[in-house]
């Protein structure tokens, strides 16, 4: 095992890889190599690479269960799944390929998954069985994965080409006719308002289907 080397300096170094050179740059070697060592002074922290992802993704959840810390319990079952949402897409959008990194990884960190036991508590009182709250998880987690790949890669983009989603270029190949398409368009630029929107209205089906 090299000097100094720890797994909470490992997944930071990994972070920062990742936020330099996206999800497809980040190897063990890569990761050594902003440490300053050669990759087999890793494996004795992590085996290989998806070890590596598995403990960024643990302390991705981390920051999460960090954002809701403290947070008083909402009125009802479902304002809790929205805080979730909101610190999930806040904690991914801080990465460089965010949801599509954490995406899928096992969470290794067991005080992580201890935290969801308050709020299952308070919605087994309130009528919410574990399936259906299982569920209700599920479908927030998964839109807010796909919502947060889909701005990341917009926001990526527009970046390497800052006119890309112009509307007056938009406009230009659309044509006559189709003001309600054009209208469409200019309602995807507030990325913040179009996902609490489509939050709502998702949370508004889960309740509708699950809550009691």
């Amino acid at each position: 095992m090299a000097r100094g080397i720890s797994r909470e300096g490992i997944v930071g170094a990994a972070l920062e890889v990742l936020d330099d050179r996206g999800i497809d740059g980040v190897t063990v070697r890569a990761v050594a190599g902003r440490l300053g060592v050669r990759a087999p002074a890793l494996y004795y922290h992590v085996r290989d690479k998806q070890e590596l992802l598995d403990e960024m993704g643990t302390e991705i959840q981390r920051r999460v269960v960090a954002e809701l810390a403290g947070r008083p319990p909402g009125e009802h079952w479902t304002d809790d799944l929205v805080a979730y949402a909101r610190a999930l897409r806040t904690v991914h959008l801080a990465h460089r390929d965010g949801a599509r990194t954490f995406s899928g990884t096992l969470v290794t960190d067991p005080a992580v998954l201890r935290a969801q036991e308050p709020w299952l508590r308070r919605w087994r009182a309130a009528g919410v069985s574990a399936i259906d709250a299982l569920d209700g998880f599920d479908l927030v987690t998964a839109f807010v994965v796909g919502f947060v790949i889909e701005e990341q890669e917009r926001l990526r983009s527009a970046t390497d080409d800052p006119t890309r989603y112009a509307d007056e270029d938009r406009d230009r190949r659309l044509g006559d006719g189709v003001p309600l398409v054009a209208e469409l368009g200019r309602a995807r630029h507030d990325t913040t308002a179009r996902f609490d929107r489509q939050l709502d209205a998702l949370v508004a089906g889960i309740d509708a289907r699950f809550g009691r």
